[in-house]
């Protein structure tokens, strides 16, 4: 019986991340793509945690303030704050194009698609949760755009899209599935 409780401890408390531990990370490898394409920046709450309530930042550090479409301070890629995305608060050149996975939000999914990229959205990206309960609550995700290529060029699916699509689509990721199996696990040892 002290054996099946100290089990139990161990496999909850590996699953249950330390307050403060999470982090946001970002895609290592820069994403390449095509003028006239769709991208997706990745960026993920790790270990995986529910981000619905929290705001999300996306911003372009590197991007040069322009005084003809934006009110001084007001420099969002992306801006997502109390359940929605807040428009009025967006660079005039991303008006539209930018949305996040809304069903990946509750497993600490705040990739950010951008539709129909230009050589202007080039550049280095920041995914920011200023009220996450963590020591890294940013990273940042370089976006190249390949001049030499075309929209119908680009068939095949990078690498770095393939592995992650599942979660972009809010589905489940491999450790998440894996948790009804150490329950059923447990019982078994358990019982016997």
């Amino acid at each position: 019986m002290l054996r099946c409780r100290f089990l139990l401890f161990a496999l909850f408390s590996a699953q249950t991340p330390v307050k403060g531990h999470y982090k946001v990370t970002g895609s290592h490898q820069p994403i390449v793509a095509a003028p006239g394409e769709d991208v997706v920046l990745l960026c993920q709450v790790e270990p995986e945690f529910d981000v619905v309530d929290l705001t999300v930042e996306w911003s372009k550090p590197d991007l040069k303030p322009d005084p003809n479409y934006r009110p001084k301070g007001m420099g969002y890629v992306h801006l997502y704050r109390d359940n929605l995305e807040v428009p009025d608060m967006k660079i005039f050149s991303y008006k539209g194009r930018t949305a996040l996975f809304a069903d990946g939000l509750r497993q600490g999914n705040i990739s950010l698609r951008i539709t129909n990229v230009t050589a202007a959205d080039e550049g280095q990206y920041r995914c920011f949760i200023p009220k996450l309960n963590g020591q890294i609550k940013s990273s940042t995700v370089h976006l190249i755009i390949d001049q030499n290529s075309s929209k119908t060029a680009t068939t095949k699916k990078p690498l770095h899209l393939q592995t992650r699509q599942n979660d972009l689509n809010g589905g489940l990721s491999c450790c998440s599935s894996l948790t009804p199996l150490m329950v059923v696990w447990i019982l078994l040892i358990y019982s016997a």
